[in-house]
């Protein structure tokens, strides 16, 4: 019994002392995840953040149309208890780019992310030409409406430095991606008011480096290169939670 009791109670004091390390923190965290996968994948991410004592909250876009996953990310920043840091990976970095308008978004954060000018969309970015040795995305011919990466092409494409059992996983249980979000162009990009940050991955096989640096550059964010593939909250979690740490304390 009395081993009962104390382990109640060194619950109850791990618990109030998480609540209080987070009712510390000025600012709360949303996280938006791109295409063809879910909010799943920022598990790892969300772990370290909410260890630090950060409120961290998950979008989980449906991916059918832009209109559509800045409702649902603005839903879920109105429901953030503090100002918000608004973090985008991949095409997530289109959403928050519109969702980041919102008067409680204090600042953006793109990782391996769109970027995007007013008028753009993720189509006419891709027309532009690729720089030698580097790549785009393998994605499949439009189906139905949708888009899907090459299953066979997508392990090395969207991760290549992340256990190849699970990325054989992500290529198969890909979320599929409407050609309305791919179509849809940005009204009023949040960046051009807010503070934003970029981690640049330098070994990406889904938007070019090249791309990236030059979001990075007209956005005016502060900028960080990683030696990783497109999918680093996966691959280098500690210093994604790093980075969005460093923009949540920004002056």
């Amino acid at each position: 019994m009395k081993r009962s009791i104390w382990g109640f109670l060194a619950a109850m004091i791990i618990a109030s002392s998480a609540a209080s390390a987070a009712a510390d923190k000025p600012v709360s965290i949303v996280l938006v995840h791109g295409a063809f996968v879910d909010g799943s994948g920022w598990q790892a991410v969300f772990d370290i953040l909410t260890g630090d004592g950060y409120e961290v909250l998950v979008v989980q876009n449906p991916t059918i149309s832009l209109s559509g996953d800045v409702a649902a990310t603005n839903r879920v920043i109105e429901a953030a208890s503090k100002p918000v840091v608004l973090v985008g990976h991949s095409y997530g970095g289109m959403v928050i780019t519109e969702a980041g308008d919102n008067p409680k978004v204090q600042s953006l954060v793109y990782l391996a992310a769109y970027a995007p000018e007013a008028k753009e969309t993720v189509a006419s970015i891709s027309e532009q030409p690729i720089p030698p040795g580097e790549s785009g995305a393998p994605l499949l011919p439009p189906k139905d409406g949708f888009l899907l990466v090459d299953p066979v092409k997508f392990p090395t494409a969207f991760a290549a430095d992340v256990d190849p059992k699970l990325t054989g996983f992500m290529a198969a249980a890909q979320v599929p991606w409407g050609l309305e979000a791919v179509t849809t162009p940005i009204d009023k990009p949040a960046w051009k008011t807010k503070p934003s940050h970029y981690l640049l991955t330098k070994k990406d096989g889904m938007i070019p480096p090249t791309y990236q640096r030059g979001f990075a550059k007209r956005s005016g964010a502060t900028t960080v290169e990683i030696d990783s593939s497109h999918a680093v909250m996966l691959s280098h979690p500690k210093e994604v939670a790093a980075f969005i740490e460093s923009a949540a304390t920004a002056r």
